[in-house]
């Protein structure tokens, strides 16, 4: 049924702000509540696009959340997922049912793990506990802080507490403090307060003057000459050419071969991963994890109209997009720091030109946003290409090595 539904997500953050997993639910092109059928067809479409056949869970060590009903719990589907990986939401309403329960201690044995929601404060003990595996409790109102003691204090050993929504970091600070598991909001969307360094570091400094090199067309000797500038860029670049296996089997131990294996295109890419990885200014872990899938989906939904050279300029717009938040500076600001096309400008400014609706697309599949159908319509991209290029920009932030 993944025709007509676009799949959205909200990240799950753990105490220590790390992206722990990804909540994903179906969203109808016409806003109606997805039928048991079509949330049937969630978990194969995500068994089909994020489970290879050879390489295994390609999202790593994330743990996908996903929307459920009764009706899953028998599709041949679930066990295409790994269980240490999947973890089924349900309304407490739909425990209520003797066979439902059953089936959920079932599919619990087999290690898949079971979150309900909308259950009362006094059932977070042993009633639960044979069911589900986390508890998924609600904040309303202002005090937040008050509303996870009332929660902690509650806590069964056996459950794990998801809070939702969270919506601000010192609340994030408070559940965290107070016992609370994971994390649903928009942090994924704020940059964490502190004492920020407003602006570019040395490291980026040098990041930014070897991004406007590459795009000049620079010799490789002086690329190599500014990048022997910062070891770390050195190591960084020489790790990332052999694991990326860019040498065919040999270990490239050479800058100068470094960058003449890599090619210009590839390196921009990958200088631009690397200015949002090496902030120090409003840094979170989901913020950037968010920049990075937001550039490859944005890429990935242009690459069939618009070809490779312009979605290559697509990631940088959904790169670009969130690097005034990590680097602490205005986004205009974030412009003068550097020359970039007309069209990616117009996209980062107004969500406007050729790239502007991709851009826009990307981010309202992370913001659980109606306008998700109606943006795909007007790009004339299927519910079935967008949710592929979803998942697989998901699988892809996971792949490039963030912290390399």
């Amino acid at each position: 049924m993944h025709r007509t539904n676009f799949i959205v997500r909200e990240p799950l953050l753990d105490p220590r702000q790390r992206v722990l997993g990804y909540e994903l639910s179906w969203q109808q092109h016409d806003g109606r509540v997805p039928t048991d059928l079509d949330l049937e067809g969630l978990v194969g479409f995500v068994a089909e696009h994020v489970n290879h056949e050879d390489h295994g869970w390609l999202l790593r060590d994330k743990i996908l959340f996903l929307d459920a009903v009764p009706a899953m719990l028998s599709t041949d589907a679930l066990h295409a997922l790994p269980p240490e990986h999947t973890v089924l939401t349900f309304d407490i309403r739909q425990l209520t049912d003797l066979d439902v329960r059953s089936a959920v201690q079932a599919v619990r044995a087999g290690g898949v793990g079971v979150a309900i929601r909308g259950c009362d404060l006094t059932l977070l003990g042993r009633n639960l506990s044979p069911y589900a595996s986390y508890v998924e409790v609600r904040f309303t109102g202002m005090d937040v802080a008050d509303q996870a003691r009332t929660y902690a204090s509650a806590k069964h050993s056996a459950l794990r507490m998801v809070g939702r929504p969270v919506g601000t970091w010192a609340d994030f600070d408070a559940c965290a403090a107070l016992g609370l598991d994971a994390f649903v909001g928009k942090l994924h969307l704020t940059p964490r307060p502190g004492n920020p360094v407003k602006g570019l570091n040395p490291s980026q400094q040098i990041i930014l003057q070897l991004m406007q090199m590459v795009q000049a067309n620079d010799d490789v000797s002086k690329l190599e000459g500014v990048v022997k500038r910062d070891p770390a860029l050195t190591y960084k670049l020489l790790r990332y050419i052999n694991t990326a296996g860019f040498g065919a089997g040999r270990e490239v131990q050479s800058l100068r071969q470094a960058i003449a294996l890599l090619g210009y295109a590839p390196l921009y890419r990958w200088l631009v991963l690397l200015l949002a990885t090496a902030s120090s200014s409003g840094y979170s872990p989901v913020l950037m994890e968010t920049a990075v899938v937001r550039g490859r989906l944005a890429e990935l939904l242009g690459q069939k109209t618009l070809g490779k050279g312009a979605a290559e300029h697509l990631f940088v717009a959904g790169m670009f997009s969130l690097l005034d938040r990590l680097l602490g500076l205005s986004m205009q600001e974030v412009l003068d720091t550097i020359q970039l096309p007309d069209e990616v400008v117009k996209a980062l400014i107004k969500r406007e030109g050729s790239y502007g609706p991709y851009l826009a697309l990307a981010e309202a599949c992370e913001l659980n946003s109606n306008l998700v159908a109606s943006l795909a319509a007007t790009l004339a991209l299927s519910p079935s290409e967008v949710n592929a290029a979803h998942l697989s920009a998901l699988a892809w932030a996971q792949s490039v090595g963030l912290d390399s």
